[in-house]
């Protein structure tokens, strides 16, 4: 019976024997039917009309023959689905399902759709929750306002973590090392600068939240408060998108708005085993700042 480190040492001598060759750096395994496999779903994720086999070949380069077994195991498997009149096909919602179920989303969903729904009645403004997703922050849960007219945006959106307020409030209060991996990995709009960024993350880590004018909307005002797990690191950004009403009929402004949000975020955070108590360290910053951030900051 061939053990788990059997399989390791093989692998790793194979792979050594490639770059002895010049082919491939150890510890680099090939699975191209998964690679394949992958490769479809990134680009179906691009094409919500769907796209036909030939479609999939010709923009992946592959041919047909190298992937008409993998298709048809995904569709079998569920992963995809073929509009059976014009044979487009689509990525099936079983992603989803999983993706929720094998990630902390569930719990966090869980703690926070009771009281972002009582916040967007309260306020009547839209409100969502964002983690992080590498270099980029991801909406997994959004309520719309109770309002005849407001701003929202959609779950499954990708959120720019430099520029947005639910991007500074995760880089400010994630653990450290992994607000390190998200600088290394974002990119940055022309004209800005790294320490630029730094400077504001250490700005709302300072003041507990961001809040700051939309950079994609005209008469929106972003607001964010960190959603805080038992270790008093990050586990989300809830934000509230605030639409000021010309006519001046929104049920409450901006500054009672950002209370009531504060409120919220501290809510789920307990929820969340958050105790109030932890000060974890500092995120990083261009200087060094004169006093720890405010963890405890969603309490407003």
């Amino acid at each position: 019976m061939t053990s788990g480190s059997d399989i390791a040492n093989a692998g790793d001598s194979a792979s050594a024997g490639s770059t002895a060759a010049g082919a491939k750096p150890k510890n680099v395994y090939a699975a191209p039917a998964l690679d394949k496999a992958f490769d479809v779903i990134e680009l179906l994720a691009q094409a919500p009309d769907g796209l036909t086999l030939t479609e999939i070949a010709a923009r992946l380069q592959r041919s047909l023959s190298e992937l008409f077994r993998i298709v048809v195991v995904m569709e079998r498997r569920g992963y995809l689905i073929k509009d059976p009149d014009t044979d487009r096909l689509v990525v099936a919602y079983k992603l989803l399902d999983l993706a929720y179920r094998a990630t902390p989303a569930r719990h966090l969903t869980k703690a926070a759709v009771p009281v972002m729904q009582a916040l967007a009645r309260d306020v009547g403004q839209s409100c969502h929750l964002v983690v992080r997703n590498r270099a980029h922050g991801l909406v997994i849960a959004r309520e719309k306002g109770s309002g005849a007219s407001g701003f929202s945006v959609q779950t499954g959106v990708a959120i720019d973590l430099a520029q947005s307020c639910s991007g500074h409030v995760i880089l400010a209060f994630s653990a450290p090392e992994r607000t390190e991996e998200m600088l290394d990995e974002i990119s940055l709009a022309k004209g800005s600068s790294i320490r630029a960024l730094k400077e504001r993350i250490a700005l709302v880590a300072d003041r507990g939240y961001d809040l700051q004018p939309s950079p994609i909307t005209h008469g929106v005002t972003d607001m964010s408060y960190p959603v805080l797990g038992l270790d008093g690191y990050l586990r989300a950004a809830l934000t509230i998108p605030f639409l000021e009403r010309i006519d001046g009929s929104q049920p409450v402004g901006v500054d009672a708005a950002r209370e009531q949000l504060a409120a919220a975020a501290h809510t789920i955070s307990t929820r969340l085993g958050w105790r109030g108590d932890v000060a974890p360290e500092a995120p990083p910053a261009v200087v060094e700042q004169p006093r720890r951030a405010r963890r405890s900051a969603t309490k407003g």
